[in-house]
This record gives C-alpha cells, sequence and structure tokens, in this order.
C-alpha cells in the first residue's frame, strides 16, 4: 500500500520548510528508519525519515524547495502502484524527481557570449596548449581581458561556441597561474612557471628555459601543473539558517546603537566552589549529601546563567524588547534566558524559558538538554524564541574579551570570556596572581543608558565573586 511522506510541522510557529538535501532517489529500496531528505526552518535542520519500509515510487520538489507543512513530499510504497492521488498543490517535480515541464522550460536560458555565464568551479578543464603560431579563435573580450593580465592562451582551453576562447575560458587560466609578467610578455614555452607572483614568469626566468628540457625539468613541470589542477576554491551553497544568521546580524548592527562594557570579575571563589563540589563527588559524598549541584555540576557559564537570571529583576530594561517604530519598549515580568549555542548548522539561541523561577542545577539541566538537542537537531522550533535577554560564551575557545551582537528585538546580550591570570596588590601591598574572567555587556544605546550598564555589570560581578554567600539565600 502505498504510503504518503508529509513534510512535519516542528513547532506551532512554523508554517513552511526548505528541503535542504534528498538522501533518496525514484526507485531507491528504504528500509523504516532511514533518512529521506534534509529540510530546514528559518532555526533549525532536521532529517525526515522512513515511516515504512518500500520503495521510493514518487518525489514531489527539488531541493531547496519551500514547502508548506503537512504537505506531501513523496511517496513511498510497491513499483507499479498509483502515486497520482498524492500530488500535492505546488509540486515542482513530476513524481519522478525530476522538474516539471514548465519548470524545466523557465530554467532553459541561452546565455549569449555577451553575457557569459559565471564560471561555477575554479578548476580548468584539460588544457591542451595551442600548437606557437596557431590562430586560435577568441572572442574581443576575452582578449582584452587576457592583454590585461598576461594570460598564456597557449594553455587556454576554450569552451566557446566552435571552438572558440571566450572571456571565462581566459579567467579560469589566469586562476590556474598561467601568465607572465609584462615584461616577458609570451615569448616563452607554454606552462612555464615563473619566479614571480602567482608563478608569473619574469624575464629573468626566460635564460632557464634551456634547463627545462631535461627529464628532470619536465618532472617539475608536471608536478607543478597536477599542483594548479586542484580547484583553488570551493563554493559552498548557504544554509537557510546561515542566511537568516547573517540578515539578523546585520539588520542588529544597521539598526541599534550598540556599545560594549567589559568588567573584569574575580573568579577566586567560584573556582574554589566548583572545585570542592568536584571533590564531593570524586569521595563518593553526592548520594550521601543528596545535593542536587553534585548530580551535574554546574559549569562556570551555568553559574552565569543563574546570576543572569537573578539580576534582571532589578534591572528590567535588560529584560526587554525595543520598538522604535512603535513606540515602546516591553519590560517582560519573567526572564526567558536565550542560551547561545554553537553547532555544524550554525550559532543557535534556545530558550530558557522562566529562568528566574528556576534553581541553579535546574538551570544547568536545562541548559545542557538544550544545547545536545540544536547540536543533533532535533530541537524544537519552538524553544528556539522567545528569549528577552542572551548570554554568549566565548571562554572555551580562549577568548578574553569581545563584542556580542545583540539578537534583536532585545535591549542587550551577555558575552562571558575565557578565565585569565591577573595581578593585584593584596592588603600588605604584595603583588598576588588571582583568576579572573571579563564579562562583555553589550547594550542597544537606544534603549539603555550607559550608568545602567555599568550598575548592571557591577551588580553581576558581585553576585558571580560571591555566589558562594549567594546561594545561602
Amino acid at each position: 500500500m502505498a504510503v504518503p511522506v508529509i513534510m512535519p510541522r516542528q513547532g506551532q510557529s512554523v508554517e513552511s520548510c526548505i528541503i535542504g538535501e534528498w538522501h533518496v532517489s525514484k526507485g531507491d529500496h528504504v528500509e523504516e528508519g532511514d533518512k529521506l531528505f534534509t529540510y530546514e526552518t528559518d532555526k533549525a535542520t532536521f532529517d525526515e525519515t522512513a515511516p515504512t519500509s518500500g520503495e521510493v515510487i514518487a518525489i514531489f520538489f527539488e531541493e531547496d524547495d519551500d514547502v508548506p507543512v503537512l504537505l506531501n513530499v513523496l511517496v513511498i510504497g510497491e513499483a507499479g502502484e498509483d502515486w497520482e492521488q498524492y500530488i500535492p498543490e505546488g509540486a515542482t517535480a513530476d513524481g519522478k524527481g525530476q522538474a516539471s515541464e514548465a519548470t524545466a522550460e523557465e530554467a532553459k536560458e541561452e546565455v549569449s557570449e555577451e553575457v557569459e555565464a559565471p564560471v561555477t568551479t575554479a578548476k580548468p578543464e584539460t588544457v591542451t596548449p595551442v600548437a606557437e603560431g596557431a590562430d586560435q579563435p577568441i572572442s574581443p573580450r576575452a582578449k582584452n581581458f587576457a592583454d590585461k593580465h598576461n594570460v598564456d592562451l597557449r594553455m587556454t582551453a576554450a569552451t566557446g561556441p566552435k571552438g572558440r576562447i571566450i572571456e571565462r575560458d581566459v579567467e579560469a587560466s589566469l586562476d590556474a597561474g598561467y601568465t607572465s609578467t609584462t615584461a616577458a610578455g609570451t615569448d616563452y614555452a607554454a606552462g612555464i612557471v615563473g619566479s614571480g607572483i602567482a608563478g608569473s614568469v619574469r624575464v629573468e626566468d626566460l635564460a632557464k628555459l634551456p634547463e627545462l628540457q631535461d627529464a628532470e625539468g619536465a618532472a617539475y613541470i608536471d608536478s607543478v601543473a597536477s599542483i594548479l589542477d586542484e580547484p583553488e576554491y570551493e563554493d559552498v551553497k548557504l544554509t537557510n539558517i546561515r542566511k537568516v544568521i547573517a540578515r539578523t546580524m546585520r539588520n542588529s548592527l544597521n539598526d541599534m546603537a550598540q556599545l560594549t562594557l567589559n568588567t573584569a570579575v574575580d573568579m577566586t571563589n567560584l573556582l574554589a566552589l566548583r572545585t570542592k563540589l568536584k571533590n564531593l563527588k570524586a569521595a563518593g559524598m553526592d548520594e550521601a549529601l543528596g545535593l542536587p549541584l553534585l548530580e551535574n555540576i554546574p559549569t562556570i557559564n551555568d553559574f552565569f546563567l543563574f546570576a543572569v537570571s537573578r539580576v534582571l529583576k532589578k534591572f528590567p530594561e535588560f529584560n526587554a524588547h525595543f520598538y522604535e517604530e512603535e513606540g515602546y519598549i516591553r519590560h517582560y515580568n519573567r526572564v526567558h534566558l536565550g542560551v547561545a549555542v554553537a553547532t555544524d548548522r550554525g550559532l543557535m539561541v534556545p530558550v530558557i524559558k522562566n529562568a528566574d523561577l528556576k534553581s541553579l542545577s535546574q538551570i544547568s539541566a536545562e541548559a545542557r538538554e538544550l544545547a545536545e538537542a540544536s547540536q543533533t537537531g532535533s530541537i524544537n522550533p519552538d524553544n528556539l524564541q522567545g528569549g528577552t535577554i542572551t548570554v554568549t560564551n566565548m571562554g572555551t575557545s580562549g577568548v578574553e574579551t569581545f563584542t556580542p551582537v545583540i539578537n534583536p528585538p532585545e535591549t542587550c546580550i551577555v558575552g562571558i570570556g575565557s578565565a585569565t591570570q591577573k595581578v593585584r596588590q593584596d592588603n600588605e601591598g604584595n603583588l598576588e596572581l588571582y583568576p579572573a574572567l571579563y564579562l562583555s555587556l553589550t547594550i542597544d544605546h537606544r534603549a539603555i543608558d550607559g550608568a545602567p550598564a555599568g550598575a548592571f555589570n557591577k551588580e553581576l560581578k558581585q553576585i558571580i565573586e560571591n555566589i558562594d554567600l549567594y546561594l545561602m539565600n
């Protein structure tokens, strides 16, 4: 029996998803649980698996298609079964996984020589040197480009009509390094790599030409040619998530008046507390004491998340969304704490809802769960929205201080750097080392002034430096 596979709804706020990559083709046999296709929301990437075993008998959409949720994407069944009843509205494929005739016709656009198609790869075609003195046909634009950049046309493959060299062919030779300096011109054996910039042949190299005619010289040329034959670069398609990140970050910097304040925090007490917790757990005291903090010892980032969730109650303008055009700032009564997480798919910001009502151990556990779900691609998109403030940590990368970028329409973002050793004077005037960490707070200066920003950092610093006493409350 034919079984249609629909585009899943990942969260109540998701209306459509983009097909990122197909893992099967029409006619493939799949087992239940096999990956069928990858799809993206504007927040995360997911893999859809086969709900049953059988043959893929129809595919209705192509990669990059934006497909409404709950719409049929493909059909699994047996060869020869009828699948046309499952064709969804707006399908761009004909059930064979190929673009429909209408779509294919629209894609067939002839590119004239005057508007040449862009080069899609840096790897030049196999080059057959043109015999010296041969009259190789070349377009005027290609000739001008070659003269301007001193490209050796004898090492240029022709891909234009009737064996004609066109501009993209010359660009490929330029990328491959088949050039000479202006002084050397082209009076040398085709394909010789010189001592100039990017292998350009210089006048001095012309005197060495006889040396390159022996076996050793030929081997050298072959070795260099094989290196130049490798692609110089690779164009990687942007994912939908990366496009959203780029757009959000650009809008953030364009639309806000961002200011960053950096404050050094003494980490002596916090690090001592974590060491004590680790020693108690190692000694098997976790069960005897029954402390939640000993089950999963909080990270440094967890302590900061906890501290931020508490200090925000005194600074409502920091736990807010700013709407300049609408003419108001929205203060939130609860703290919905965004936690920046680096993933293979890009930066994600899952949200710990009502963080101000949760204990340190609860925040630690939820942050860990959300991070794992983000990194595996299994997070619900509903957990990636609704944040009122964001905390981002670059400390694990060894970054001491940085300028975090605000996630609009939030009014600020808290950045955590790495702990380093600093020098200070003790009470007796002697110099001593102590562990310090920089707190980087970026504010939207339209909504928050410098004075309250400094007060916020001071309050957060005091909580962290006295965290052992604060947790006793």
